[in-house]
């Protein structure tokens, strides 16, 4: 059989073999060659190309794991599930958000997939839109995914009068607002954002293509135009071990 380009015959000498054959497979992730969402080679093949046990393998799959390189999947081969190390992470979704343009840097190299169009009702959104929840919303509904593996999943509102001047097909851009924007010639100011935290349910975990129960970074980003007044109010669900914000905090 032919030895997998990402593995090589490993020496006892030079450490422990499991953490060599980690460290093959780590340097094929940050450099590149085995990209986010990419399946791993079979533990059997793996095992094959380094020249080790299974038991080997699956203790270096362990550690990948464990740093939130890859994710492990019942009756299914790995997928790589980020591309740093935790505590190290992936430069496209770790930003400090000062700006709206953090916010669209963040979308680097990402698709949009679009799920729905149609009203639904948030009384959390309508309270935004200073509307009185009873009423239904236009409501765009999707995920974010990069390299086929899922990023986040967002629901996102309107206010009525916006709304129905967008159809499905008016949304060809990642970044949502930009394509509000060149549409209907509404300049986003600025928006504010809150972040929280939640176990995915057993709908999000579908959604977002992790266990359920894990945990999920929970944003509502409310965007806003020249006037102060809101354009939309977005809730997205973010992949616990796949995002991370940081903030400059002054000493006064």
């Amino acid at each position: 059989m032919t030895r997998p380009a990402l593995t090589a015959l490993l020496n006892r000498a030079s450490g422990p073999l499991y953490r060599q054959a980690a460290q093959h497979l780590r340097q094929a992730i940050t450099g590149g060659r085995l990209k986010l969402g990419a399946e791993l080679p079979t533990e059997a093949v793996l095992a094959e190309g380094f020249g080790v046990s299974l038991i080997t393998i699956r203790a270096a799959l362990r550690e990948l794991e464990g740093e939130g390189l890859i994710r492990k999947r019942a009756a299914k081969t790995a997928v790589v599930a980020g591309t740093q190390p935790r505590g190290q992470p992936d430069t496209a979704m770790a930003r400090q958000v000062n700006s709206l343009d953090d916010i669209v840097a963040a979308t680097d190299g990402a698709r949009l997939e679009i799920a729905s169009y149609r009203p639904a009702r948030s009384a959390e959104a309508a309270r935004e839109f200073g509307l009185d929840g009873r009423g239904m919303l236009p409501c765009l509904r999707g995920r974010l995914l990069r390299g086929g593996a899922p990023l986040a999943a967002f629901t996102i509102f309107f206010p009525p009068d916006i709304g129905r001047q967008l159809k499905r097909a008016d949304f060809d851009d990642v970044v949502v607002f930009r394509s509000v924007e060149r549409r209907l010639g509404i300049r986003i100011a600025g928006a504010r954002i809150t972040v929280g935290a939640q176990l995915a349910d057993p709908a999000l975990a579908a959604l977002l293509d992790c266990d359920e129960g894990a945990p999920v970074l929970a944003s509502r980003t409310v965007y806003r135009d020249t006037a102060g007044a809101p354009v939309e109010v977005t809730l997205t669900r973010h992949r616990g071990d796949n995002y991370s914000m940081s903030y400059e905090v002054p000493a006064r």
